[in-house]
């Protein structure tokens, strides 16, 4: 896997639905990269793919449940069913960086996250994007691609050169912090406030 192809804000994907199903297999090639290391490089892979998750699912909640909401049948419910999903999926993130790659059940941990989260992503896969394709034109979509990769590009999953200390204070602590620092920097690119 090319370095361009594990940074979301350098994808080339213009629609935002194929956009979030590229990075939904970015995921899932973490998951197997963390699965997959020698215990002494476990914590760097699983840092890559919390950031990662950060990243994806804030900008979710930030950019698209909000026009899902607006745009399907049913969007509340929808929007409501996955934030449910991606809540549980945070915990057990919170708890598998506290306990830290070494714990003794982070692997079986690592199995139950995965599990929630390949959950999640094939029930927006299913019940959030195709509606929404369906629901929004290409410029509303290309418009919201460009809003995730404006989002992600502030908050990257890989510093790039020059960036990295804005980078390590948006991307380093706990899952949550992250996840907030990343929600503040998408709202300040989107011109929202609170």
């Amino acid at each position: 896997m090319t370095t361009q192809r594990t940074r979301p804000e350098t994808m080339g994907e213009n629609d935002v639905i194929d956009l979030l199903l590229a990075q939904h297999a970015m995921i899932r090639n973490l998951f197997d990269e963390v699965e997959q290391a020698a215990p002494d490089r476990r914590g760097e892979a699983f840092t890559r793919l919390v950031r990662l998750l950060a990243v994806h699912e804030t900008a979710e909640e930030e950019i698209v449940h909000p026009y899902a909401r607006l745009k399907i049948e049913g969007g509340d419910a929808v929007v409501d069913d996955r934030l449910a999903e991606e809540n549980h999926a945070k915990e057990l993130l919170q708890q598998m960086d506290q306990a830290g790659p070494e714990a003794p059940d982070f692997a079986e941990k690592l199995a139950v996250l995965r599990a929630a989260v390949e959950a999640h992503a094939r029930s927006e896969e299913r019940y959030e994007f195709p509606q929404l394709r369906g629901h929004t034109s290409e410029a509303e979509r290309r418009s919201m691609a460009l809003g995730v990769k404006a989002a992600e590009a502030m908050a990257p999953t890989h510093p790039h050169p020059g960036t990295e200390s804005a980078t390590k204070n948006v991307l380093m602590g706990t899952p949550i912090a992250m996840m907030d620092r990343v929600r503040d920097v998408i709202r300040q690119a989107m011109g929202k406030h609170g």
